[in-house]
């Protein structure tokens, strides 16, 4: 029953992070997109697209990687190994929320902002008011835009799973870097909030 209860605590709270973080992309690369160029608009399409790989390579990696090397380096105070750890012990929801929700996300992104793009090219061309010659201009840069989504991934996934722990390790260090630096705790301690509800209760 408990794990049927955080199975859909989880699934509650990814859609709401969904609804969040898919509004917040819109807005920004739309707001970003307005008044550009279309060669400035390709360099945003492509950015997001780089964002997307990333964020899947990483996600793959948290499954592939190897938890025994990150309890060595926390037990030798190594910056970065106990968040590592976290990562790799939680591997299917740090691999939703990268995959699933970035990934994803970071796609449909992509694909508004292209429309965007070959509107402003086609404009600019001076075949605007040419559908065919718009649906021509769509249709290779979709092709494109979709082939170096799905080729980009999949050299994504080779990498994930032959630096897998390593990968994972400078992921780690990112997390300490922004606790430390910027007092941002990403990554939960289930053990951690087990002491403070102890704690809570004491007093």
């Amino acid at each position: 029953m408990n794990k049927i209860r955080n199975s859909l605590n989880w699934t509650l709270a990814i859609a709401v992070i969904t609804l969040v973080l898919a509004a917040l992309f819109s807005i920004v690369s739309t707001f970003i997109l307005s008044g550009v160029t279309w060669g400035v608009g390709l360099l945003i399409v492509l950015v997001i697209v780089l964002v997307g790989v990333v964020f899947d390579t990483i996600g793959v990696a948290a499954t592939a990687a190897d938890e025994a090397p990150f309890h060595a380096m926390a037990a030798e105070r190594v910056p970065g190994a106990k968040a590592a750890v976290l990562i790799t012990r939680n591997a299917d929801r740090f691999a939703n929320l990268c995959n699933d929700v970035i990934g994803d996300i970071a796609g449909i992104i992509s694909g508004t902002a292209s429309a965007f793009v070959v509107m402003q090219l086609a404009m600019q061309i001076g075949q605007g008011d040419n559908s065919t010659y718009q649906f021509w201009i769509s249709v290779i840069f979709t092709s494109v835009v979709a082939s170096l989504t799905v080729g980009g991934k999949s050299l994504g996934k080779t990498i994930a799973l032959q630096y897998a722990t390593p990968i994972i390790f400078q992921v780690g260090r990112l997390f300490y870097l922004l606790e430390v630096k910027l007092k941002i705790n990403i990554l939960k301690n289930g053990k951690d909030r087990e002491k403070r509800k102890k704690k809570a209760k004491r007093k």
